[in-house]
């Protein structure tokens, strides 16, 4: 007997993906601790596809001297 597994509950994300854009410093700082690391999945709370586009965006917002 195969028992039906209960898909996992989606986060709702009420901004888009756009808005993870490595020129708006303001909206990543959300995610960036004090030091400059970028926050986990754990406590983001956002669907894999956005924190990966996050984390891009945040290191090229780096790279362009925007962030620390």
């Amino acid at each position: 007997m195969t028992s039906m597994r209960s898909s996992r509950p989606r986060p709702k994300v009420d901004f888009p993906l756009e808005a993870l854009d490595y020129r708006n410093v303001n909206f990543l700082k959300q995610f960036v601790t004090e030091q400059g690391r970028i926050l986990p999945r754990k406590y983001t709370a956002l669907p894999a596809h956005y924190q990966r586009q996050l984390t891009k965006s945040v290191k090229k917002a780096r790279q362009m001297l925007m962030m620390k």
